[in-house]
Order: C-alpha cells, then sequence, then structure tokens
C-alpha cells in the first residue's frame, strides 16, 4: 500500500508586484499555516518517508514550516519539475522519483495539485471529494491511498481518497 500525500503550498505574499513569481515568500498566514498543517499531519501519523518539492521560494518555506513536526528521516528532494507543474507533469514526477517510499509528500502549485488529486482518485469519501474538487486552498493536503507496489505503477484513477485536510478545519 503506498500513501501520496499532495500539499498546496502556503499563502504566497503579492505585496511586491515586480518580484518574480518563483521568489514570492509565505505572508504572515502562510507562515502560520505551514507549521499548523505539518504538526496536524504528524499526530495523524501521516510522516512521509520521502518529499519531492518544488523549487519555488512559497513551496520550499512550506516544506521549512511542516519539517520541524517531524522526528523520523525521510529523504527531500526540490525539483524544477514541480514548479507551474501540470497534473501529467506532477504524475510522471511522482513515479520516477517516489523510489522506494511507501508514504510520498509532494509540495506545489495549483492549478497542478487539485487536478492531480481529482486525476488518481477514484474512490473515498464523496463530500470529502466533493470539496477536494471544488476548491483547493493553499496549504491544503490531500492524502491518496493505492494498492500498488511502486510509485512507477502510479495510474489515473487508482487511487482512495483517505483525507482532505485544509487550514481552516484545523482550528
Amino acid at each position: 500500500m503506498l500513501k501520496l500525500m499532495l500539499l498546496r503550498h502556503a499563502k504566497s505574499s503579492w505585496s511586491d508586484p515586480a518580484m518574480t513569481d518563483h521568489a514570492r515568500p509565505l505572508n504572515d498566514r502562510g507562515r502560520q499555516a505551514a507549521p499548523l498543517m505539518g504538526r496536524h499531519m504528524a499526530r495523524l501519523g501521516l510522516v512521509p518517508d520521502r518529499i519531492l518539492c518544488s523549487t519555488a521560494l512559497r513551496a520550499r518555506e512550506t516544506l521549512a514550516g511542516i519539517l520541524p513536526a517531524f522526528s523520523a528521516a525521510m529523504s527531500i528532494a526540490i525539483t524544477d519539475d514541480l514548479y507551474d507543474a501540470s497534473s501529467t507533469r506532477i504524475a510522471e514526477t511522482v513515479r520516477q522519483s517516489g523510489g522506494d517510499a511507501g508514504t510520498l509528500l509532494v509540495i506545489g502549485h495549483n492549478p497542478g495539485m487539485q487536478e492531480t488529486a481529482a486525476g488518481l482518485v477514484e474512490s473515498g469519501d464523496s463530500a470529502l471529494m466533493g470539496q477536494m474538487i471544488g476548491h483547493y486552498p493553499t496549504a491544503a493536503l490531500a492524502v491518496i491511498d493505492f494498492d500498488l507496489p511502486r510509485w512507477a505503477d502510479l495510474t489515473a484513477a487508482s487511487g482512495h481518497l483517505a483525507a482532505f485536510m485544509r487550514p481552516k478545519d484545523l482550528g
């Protein structure tokens, strides 16, 4: 059984209109949401073996915000393959870079994260699926289980949505 967690980066700052998209940092709300989500993940035992993260500053700062919640050793890859990536590219990155991780966390951007989650899910709670498909806000996390031996076997509509969490639901 493989577990894929798709985390959209936390809320970013738009205070400097001259800043490139790739260089945008988190805003105050994002700096609060990332550790909140990390602690919630840890409480639920959602601890990744491997993390794949976009190279964008806001994604890397989201990663830095969640990491203190985890005490387990994990491998981390910062990859440009996830920056502004389509769902096809995200799924291919998971297939190629998931390695032997039983639980894989991907930190990226919308609309790719939402489209990837929607495209991979075949079953799950209909209310959660509706929330996920309707709106995938910043720092939201989809947890999808797969009955697969390895990430290279990942196909569309083959997963079960085990959870969908948004920072506003965590208090």
